[in-house]
């Protein structure tokens, strides 16, 4: 038996503040044992301070700051800054903390046929970057974009968070979807987020981690939520109130991922150059 107090159940919303409010508990106490000052304050609230009852804390919204400090993840703020031009893409991915939302983009610049990958992602990752380029590649008429686009270009792909280890195959369609984004100019809508495996034929294929996916796309603030087909009965273990409160699509080939993800028009060049000279 664990001689840890237990907590309360909070009764505010903590996904500025932290990744594991599954389990905040447990990562509550991970966290003390690194960081003294939440240890006390942990004390404080369970009304533990050795052995003796001490004064009853009252923990409203307002109080989140003051106890954790600004908030660190932004949600639906994030995403309005982070997908406001062409060439980006918010995907789903599992990591030892359950779902997230990772960003792929995709820029370019004069060269000859130049392509690149970063945001420390492993090689399964890469040949998913690579089969994405080809599939591109390969399908650029039907798509709509020149055919020769990759004559006198270099692409550059790149996952933020470099300093977290990213690998597997379910980025695919991300970073198709990012790559036609840049190529096209038509930016991917802004609360829309997809996970799933491509093929060089461009299937998409089923992938793990479905509802640790779908709650972090709910918990970041997407509204969208592109998924495999295969997947659909997957959707059984995610809980009632966040199905109700999202929209999903089921596809089967990229060109529907294409389809649901990206705005009809293309930005304006003139638009893109003003919204990235506003990031400097």
């Amino acid at each position: 038996m664990s001689d840890r107090p237990a907590l309360a159940k909070p009764r505010w919303d903590v996904p500025s503040h932290a990744r594991w409010s599954a389990n905040l508990s447990a990562s509550h106490w991970a966290v003390c044992a690194t960081k003294p000052r939440f240890a006390a304050i942990a004390a404080r609230i369970s009304g533990i301070a050795e052995g003796k009852q001490v004064e009853a804390v009252k923990i409203t919204p307002d109080a989140v700051e003051e106890f954790l400090d600004h908030p660190i993840f932004l949600g639906p703020e994030e995403l309005k800054t982070r997908i406001s031009i062409p060439g980006v893409a918010a995907g789903l991915a599992w990591t030892a903390y359950g779902g997230d939302v990772l960003f792929v983009e995709a820029t370019s610049m004069g060269g000859s046929k130049g392509f690149q990958t970063t945001g420390s992602i492993g090689n399964v990752m890469q040949e998913s970057a690579r089969a994405a380029l080809s599939y591109v590649r390969s399908r650029a008429d039907e798509l709509g974009l020149p055919e020769d686009f990759y004559e006198n270009m270099d692409i550059h792909l790149h996952v933020p968070a470099g300093a977290q280890r990213k690998d597997g195959p379910s980025a695919g369609v991300t970073m198709a979807t990012a790559l036609v984004s840049l190529i096209s100019g038509r930016k991917v809508k802004r609360r829309v987020g997809m996970t799933g495996e491509i093929t060089l034929r461009g299937q998409v294929l089923p992938i793990g981690g479905v509802k640790s996916k779908v709650l972090a796309a709910h918990r970041f603030g997407l509204k969208t939520v592109i998924l495999p087909k295969r997947n659909e009965v997957d959707l059984d273990d995610v809980p009632d109130e966040v199905k109700k409160s999202m929209k999903f699509v089921f596809v089967e080939t990229v060109d529907e991922v294409l389809d649901a993800a990206l705005e009809k028009k293309p930005v304006a060049k003139k638009k893109i150059e003003a919204k990235r000279a506003e990031k400097k």
